[in-house]
């Protein structure tokens, strides 16, 4: 895994409004250290997915820069953004977004098989992390067998499966009850630190997040940080 982490500089996003132009992202830097939990809230329609979507490299900027793992995606063609990120970000979603035949096994090991690399070492990490996230008795059970909290586990280990520089996570507990939202922004918190990950999550809920490294606020196009107490 790279020692280096995330980082935006200067990215800049902007959407027809009618006869004007709506600049969700103006001129927004950005940088999560190894090890890091970013939380990122803001009003809705600020752009905050919007920004975890270009960190993510599921769209590209206007004008910026985007670093993963040393390398600067400026430039990079469709199939080396792809690569880069399959093998260095994991991503979760405020849906699991589980397929519905396969087990909670059988998802996480699909990473590996997409990726090439399903093999006995593979099938061994597949099984602990789903154990360390609490799902060692549910690994034969299909999605409709999980609650809503449990499949959101599963999603979360199917993102550490490749070991990503970084983790990006996007409204995580938006379709969960205030417990469960705990346990998995807990979760989350708990092996972003333990596995040295730089970890953005995007969320109206950060008093769910106990202790993030950093609490950032987007709004009017501007990425700004919080004091510690969210003031």
């Amino acid at each position: 895994m790279s020692d280096t982490g995330l980082t935006c500089t200067d990215l800049v996003v902007a959407y027809p409004d009618g006869d004007d132009t709506l600049t969700v992202l103006d001129t927004v830097s950005l940088r999560i250290d190894p090890g890091e939990v970013v939380a990122v809230t803001g009003p809705s329609g600020s752009g905050k997915s919007t920004l975890l979507a270009v960190a993510g490299l599921l769209r590209r900027p206007d004008s910026g820069e985007v670093t993963i793992a040393g390398t600067s995606t400026t430039g990079l063609k469709a199939s080396a953004l792809a690569r880069l990120r399959s093998e260095h970000i994991g991503l979760v979603f405020q849906s699991a977004n589980l397929f519905s035949s396969l087990t909670a096994l059988e998802q996480v090991e699909l990473v590996a098989h997409i990726g090439g690399r399903l093999d006995s070492a593979a099938r061994a990490r597949a099984r602990d992390l789903l154990g360390t996230l609490g799902l060692g008795g549910r690994l034969d059970n299909r999605p409709a067998q999980l609650s809503g909290g449990e499949r959101q586990r599963v999603a979360l280990a199917r993102a550490l499966m490749m070991e990503p520089s970084v983790l990006l996570a996007d409204e995580p507990t938006a379709a969960l009850d205030e417990a469960r939202g705990i346990q998995i922004m807990e979760l989350l918190s708990a092996q972003a630190t333990e596995r040295n990950i730089a970890t953005m999550i995007v969320t109206h809920a950060s008093d769910q997040l106990a202790a993030p490294s950093r609490r950032l606020h987007l709004s009017g196009g501007r990425l700004d940080e919080l004091s510690p107490t969210g003031g």
